[in-house]
């Protein structure tokens, strides 16, 4: 442990543990942070194991002999944080993962995150949802098939409209006392919802959530409204899906005539993200702005737009997919460079999402009123914006 010497040195933090140095930008796999404001280690790229396995067509499937040297390659890099859930494939994806770890990794060293809520039992009416039968089930389905005795991560895959959230977040809580579970996530909740679970499990002394899951990247910015400051200011770090809008950011389609057209599943299949229109004049303009700023910088479009999710406010891990040893390559060198200002902007501007009722009322002019035309600084001088 580094000593300090001079009350001078005791003042630069950054001097002695340089690791948290908000300065400085992620540089590779093996700059780790913490999962949100628990003490959970996870690499900046999360690898999603939703393409092990056959189940969903041709498109969507990595046979098991590319799938073991992707994922040798990524935990070699310095990666520690996998994704998976128990409808991919329906369940491939876990066994894929667990008999993969047992052959290429300790399963001690590597963060395997979960999830559930839709329905794996057709037919059955507790076969689905967040209710605490189908919770317990899930769990032990998803540890039986990925031959593990707990999970790190476990998330509410989706909001089911109807379980009360006390329910979920004392079965949640029940599942980590036993040792089933280390930490708690939501995926895709309402930002009302997402508050009242944080907020009655830290008042009641339940297991809080470490983190939520969201789909953000250049062509989705829509939790920029809500979600961004609701999760600093209750301690969840985001860990965004969808980073690269389904293969649309990586410029490899071709818009025109509302339809997209390339090699890939976006223009042939079915795409996790079916609410997103690539074909608005704000989508092609994007794509055309983001392939300029990829060849001013000598870098993929994929590249820069990862970069760009990674570095963004309260983002702790940004899960990426990868069907060949190339694209999670590419993957991997989106931490190594830093994007200048001047073309940050640009991207930025491209991507800016439309306000809606009522974030307008919380900026620009109305809250110039707000202030009686007189200057008022959020944080007095010595104290740090938590944001």
């Amino acid at each position: 442990m580094a000593k300090v010497n001079t009350k001078e040195e005791a003042k630069d933090v950054s001097k002695i543990v340089p690791e948290f140095d908000k300065s400085k930008q992620i540089k590779s796999l093996a700059s780790y942070s913490l999962l949100g404001r628990s003490g959970l280690r996870v690499s900046p790229l999360a690898f999603g194991t939703g393409t092990f396995g056959d189940a969903w067509g041709a498109h969507w499937t990595t046979n098991k002999e590319d799938a073991k040297k992707i994922l040798g390659r990524y935990l070699e890099a310095g990666g520690n944080f996998l994704d998976t859930a128990d409808s991919y494939q329906s369940g491939q994806s876990e066994e894929i993962t667990g008999e993969l770890l047992r052959e290429i990794s300790n399963r001690e060293r590597v963060v395997i995150a979960s999830k559930f809520t839709f329905g794996t039992h057709p037919g059955d009416p507790n076969g689905g949802g967040n209710g605490r039968k189908h919770m317990i089930e899930a769990v032990n389905a998803s540890l039986r098939r990925m031959g593990t005795d707990y999970i790190d991560l476990y998330w509410v895959h989706n909001w089911d409209t109807m379980t009360p959230v006390e329910e979920v977040m004392s079965s949640l809580n029940n599942l980590v006392q036993s040792g089933k579970v280390r930490y708690i996530g939501l995926s895709n909740p309402p930002a009302w919802y997402l508050g009242r679970a944080q907020t009655i499990a830290e008042l009641r002394g339940w297991e809080k959530l470490a983190g939520i899951q969201m789909q953000y990247s250049l062509a989705v910015r829509n939790i920029e409204h809500e979600y961004v400051d609701a999760a600093q200011e209750l301690g969840l770090g985001i860990v965004p899906w969808s980073a690269l809008a389904n293969g649309l950011l990586t410029g490899k389609y071709k818009i025109e005539n509302n339809k997209v057209t390339g090699e890939g599943r976006m223009a042939s299949t079915w795409v996790t993200d079916p609410f997103m229109d690539a074909t608005t004049p704000q989508m092609i303009n994007l794509v055309e702005v983001l392939k300029t700023v990829a060849k001013e910088l000598g870098r993929t479009p994929a590249q820069v737009a990862l970069n760009w999710v990674t570095n963004r406010p309260g983002v702790s891990s940004t899960i990426i997919g990868a069907s060949k040893l190339s694209q999670l390559e590419d993957n991997i060198q989106a931490l190594e460079f830093d994007i200048p200002e001047e073309l940050l902007t640009k991207l930025n501007e491209a991507s800016k999402p439309p306000l809606a009722y009522p974030y307008f009322f919380h900026e620009g002019t109305l809250q110039e009123g707000v202030k009686a035309t007189t200057e008022v600084n959020k944080f007095r001088r010595g104290y740090n914006n938590p944001r």
